[in-house]
């Protein structure tokens, strides 16, 4: 199964969420961003090293939010979110996303998420982001 760290990342309280370009899969759904993680690293060195490469947005992770498995017909994910917090809202956009946007909570039942990242979407709906 593979490993995948997502991360949360707030900005003035608001949430990072990017969309996924017509060339990947599950296009046009919506997902906090992240990446699978390398051998040698950890859940968290990935999540940081991910947004850097895709985004060039600087950010410290905190603390492990939850996990998310999903069976996806190319196979299993484990999505772990960990809530992460950026020191700007200057973003790069990257090949694997066609539009990110910075979202309040009660916001995202306004986007189409993919399937992994619901619970967690659906978890952020009732609990209060950290300060």
């Amino acid at each position: 199964m593979k490993q995948v760290s997502a991360g949360i990342i707030i900005y003035h309280g608001k949430i990072l969420i990017a969309r996924r370009n017509h060339h990947k899969s599950l296009s046009g759904m919506w997902e906090f961003p992240g990446g699978k993680q390398e051998v040698g690293e950890t859940l968290p060195e990935c999540l940081k090293r991910e947004i850097m490469e895709e985004l060039q947005l600087e950010i410290t992770v905190g603390d492990f939010f939850m996990q998310s498995v999903y069976e996806y017909e190319h196979g299993a994910i484990c999505l772990n979110a960990y809530y992460a917090y950026a020191d700007s809202d200057k973003i790069c956009f990257h090949s694997d996303h066609d539009s990110l946007k910075w979202i309040t909570p009660d916001e995202l039942d306004d986007y189409d998420f993919s399937p992994a990242d619901i619970p967690i979407k659906n978890a952020l709906k009732i609990l209060p982001l950290p300060i």
